[in-house]
């Protein structure tokens, strides 16, 4: 598929152009005013003119080929207009009708179905069915059913959404600007993915924002998402559909831990994808992004206020979300001294008293002493820009702005409103064209601000930028099966696990003489695929000291499994060396039938549950994003000496992560679930073991 014919084409033909409210009419108004008018024809049987320019009566008697159709017309036509729009030299189409898959029916299924396949044998690529089109302002192409407002908004952010309604309302703000705005729909020809990549590689477009209900490419979303994450273009995803209802019951810690949504925010995570909440926060991450020259080249922000009482706003919400405001230089607290009124207390975040903006060079010569500190990568300017300027302060600040931009040695800088206002349109324009974006006011500001300073401290170099999506299987007659804890530590052995010295026995002698060769004390578990936790049934017996206690817990063990557990199959008793208490953490792997596996580690032991405190990244994961992952636990301080507690083997356990995940890829395909839990951490240089395995696979 050429999607150069879909969003940029040479020449396209509407179908069903009309005068009248409704996708025809309104297709044909947002022709007229968007797009150049070459090369755009309109199509109707029933009128000779459109809008006063020529109405053809059908594709076949267009003076030219065309590369792209726009069907506005019902569900029933569609397949004949595609066929003739083929004959006509078209390669792709937007279709806006439905009574496709979106209806539910097994109608229209098959009628998408059918679609699909026409499409394939056409070679056609089809935006649709049941979608709202794109406007393209980078070339000036517009195929949209939808009426806003007439006005510039050729811009930076390239939009993709399956709601055709959000496209329109984030067209209806007066702060976006774009390159492209895409409204998908049922993508049955044409995938999200399939845009994604476009995107990331179009030139014009600074920014990706993306709507997202779900992924039906995983493979291809990753190597979009790896395509933009090694060439730094931001991608800012609103994905709906946190709930957990439909996470499927686990057998595992991890599988309770990790829910379908948990696991998109590791794979954002893992590429340096901006997660956002809602359409507001995805609006101005994305202006943010799209109008700021060139990124911060560090993280450390600086802001400027009027007032103390904005200073101190800046400064609560700046901790909120995670803004570092370095304390300025000496040599920066000298200028700011120089420059300011001497009952001014120069500090970050900066209290710079009103006066300063009422004298362009003097707000100037503040915002580039702040700027020239070392430390500062971005500076957020306090102020509130009305619509009905009345307080000329924004006069003398904008020309103290355009005088620092001008000098060439300005940093990035936003300007941040203290209330929700409708700013006024030419300073809104005026900002913009220095590269200073309008923020929200802080409680989204800041949040936003926060995905900036993240972003530019994300390296794609210290991440493994692949995963592994399990391949397709057509067979849906899998089945789960668990393997006892005996059957796990076989499996695992291979891949540099830590696991405690033993072996199975299959009567009490057997069980005394693998204790006497692995070492007192030891510990006897239940050796049974079908017993979850063994020690609610009576299934484990703990430091064990000598032969006779063996064969005694080797018994009682055997009885309870009778008693407590008659259906299960046991297998023997598993006889371990005791390990040595240390800091338990739980390690597992949960798979996403998309994503593949995913690792998680955390606090271990009874706490798994209290507290999940838990990192998660899909695997494969490096030995740098294991550390990264202990790095982010709230229980952090628990490894590095707390309250003069033994500083532990971080090292060691991003080790065993990293196996972990080396063997949950080369498994990708049959492993399901995986706990190690818990996971002893001993101090310094005596390293970690694992006490116990489980493990689930498909078959």
């Amino acid at each position: 598929m050429d999607l150069k014919k879909l969003l940029s084409p040479r020449a396209m033909a509407v179908v069903g152009a009309s005068e009248k409210e409704g996708f025809g009419g309104d297709t044909c108004r947002n022709v007229l005013d968007y797009s150049t008018g070459e090369g755009v024809y309109f199509v109707n049987p029933k009128r000779d003119r459109v809008f006063d320019r020529p109405c053809y009566p059908s594709l076949a008697d267009l003076p030219e080929e065309i590369d792209m159709v726009v069907i506005c017309t019902p569900q029933k036509t569609v397949e004949t207009l595609l066929r003739q729009a083929h004959a006509k030299g078209a390669r792709a189409a937007v279709v806006y009708a439905s009574g496709y898959s979106e209806v539910g029916t097994p109608e229209g299924r098959k009628a998408e179905e059918d679609l699909k396949a026409l499409c394939r044998e056409l070679g056609m690529a089809l935006m649709g069915p049941n979608c709202a089109g794109f406007m393209n302002y980078a070339d000036g192409v517009s195929a949209f059913a939808f009426i806003s407002d007439k006005r510039d908004r050729k811009g930076g952010v390239g939009i993709v959404s399956q709601s055709g309604q959000l496209c329109l309302s984030l067209m209806d703000s007066p702060n976006m600007r774009f390159s492209y705005s895409i409204s998908s729909g049922n993508s049955s020809v044409v995938s999200m993915e399939d845009y994604l990549d476009y995107l990331v590689d179009d030139e014009e477009t600074k920014v990706v924002g993306l709507y997202l209900e779900g992924v039906t490419r995983p493979r291809r979303f990753l190597n979009c998402l790896k395509k933009a994450a090694l060439a730094r273009k931001p991608v800012v995803v609103l994905k709906v559909g946190r709930s957990e209802k439909g996470s499927r019951v686990a057998a595992s810690h991890t599988g309770s831990l990790s829910g379908a949504d948990r696991i998109y925010d590791a794979v954002f995570d893992k590429f340096g994808v901006i997660r956002v909440n809602d359409l507001e926060e995805l609006l101005a991450t994305t202006v943010l992004f799209s109008t700021l020259p060139h990124l911060p080249e560090k993280s450390g922000f600086a802001s400027i206020s009027l007032s103390g009482g904005e200073t101190g706003i800046c400064a609560d919400m700046g901790e909120l979300h995670g803004i570092a405001y370095p304390d300025f230089t000496p040599e920066t607290l000298a200028k700011l001294r120089e420059i300011l009124p001497e009952y001014a207390s120069p500090a970050n975040p900066l209290d710079s008293t009103a006066t300063i903006s009422y004298d362009a060079d003097a707000y100037a010569a503040t915002v580039q002493a702040v700027m020239d500190d070392p430390e500062v990568g971005m500076v957020v300017l306090g102020y509130t820009l009305l619509h009905e300027i009345a307080d000329p302060a924004i006069h003398y600040m904008a020309d103290g702005i355009e005088k620092v931009v001008r000098d060439g040695h300005a940093k990035p800088m936003a300007m941040l409103p203290f209330v929700e206002n409708s700013r006024n349109p030419k300073y809104l324009d005026r900002l913009a064209s220095l590269g200073v974006p309008i923020l929200p006011p802080p409680a989204y500001a800041f949040r936003v601000l926060g995905h900036l300073k993240r972003f530019v401290e994300y390296d794609p170099s210290a991440h493994t930028l692949d995963a592994a999506v399990p391949m397709k299987s057509e067979d849906t007659s899998t089945t789960r099966q668990t393997l006892s804890e005996f059957e796990s530590m076989c499996l695992l052995s291979g891949y540099g696990i830590p696991l405690p010295k033993g072996g199975l026995a299959e009567d009490p002698e057997q069980a005394a003489a693998l204790a006497e060769e692995v070492g007192y004390p030891v510990v006897l578990k239940v050796a049974s695929a079908d017993i979850g936790h063994k020690s609610d049934m009576g299934g484990v017996k703990l430091h064990l000291n000598d032969a006779p206690a063996v064969r005694a817990a080797y018994a009682e063990i055997m009885d309870n499994a009778r008693t407590n557990a008659p259906k299960a199959k046991v297998d023997g008793v598993f006889v371990q060396r005791m390990l040595e208490p240390g800091m338990e953490v739980i390690l597992g792997v949960s798979k996403d039938p998309q994503f593949g596996p995913c690792i998680l580690c955390g606090l271990g032991g009874v706490f798994v549950e209290v507290f999940k405190d838990t990192a998660m990244l899909p695997a494969p994961v490096s030995r740098d994003e294991a550390l990264a992952m202990i790095r982010s636990l709230k229980s952090l301080p628990l490894f590095t000496g707390y309250r003069g507690g033994a500083v532990l083997d971080m090292e060691a356990l991003a080790d065993l992560i990293a196996s972990v995940s080396e063997f949950a890829a080369d498994h990708r395909d049959t492993l399901e679930e995986l706990d190690l839990n818990p996971v002893f951490v001993y101090e310094r240089g005596k390293g970690v073991c694992a006490a116990d395995a489980l493990v689930v696979l498909s078959k």
